[in-house]
């Protein structure tokens, strides 16, 4: 059996106040900024293993939560959305 080759990620967090800094600029080294705690985007699996690995070495895993939602890509999946995301992350210039 061929193991799958995922190319895509979701991350989503919700980590202590202390922590949410660094979390959300090792996340951004990696995926988009998509909206408040979440990121997404393409990403290598030797990268995904990465941020990974540097994420478990910032969280408190008795307090804070990051999930990882991994896909064969960016039209494997169906988004909906309600209510107002805020500033779309595409259009920000930085």
């Amino acid at each position: 059996m061929k193991k799958a080759n995922y190319n895509y990620a979701i991350v989503f967090y919700d980590v202590g106040e202390k922590r949410v800094a660094k979390v959300f600029k090792i996340c951004k080294q990696y995926l988009k900024h998509y909206q408040k705690s979440v990121f997404r985007g393409h990403i290598t699996p030797a990268n995904y293993l990465e941020l990974k690995n540097k994420l478990k070495k910032i969280i408190n895993p008795e307090h804070d939560f990051v999930a990882f939602i991994q896909t064969m890509g960016e039209s494997s999946f169906h988004e909906e959305s309600i209510g107002n995301p805020g500033v779309d992350p595409e259009s920000m210039i930085i």
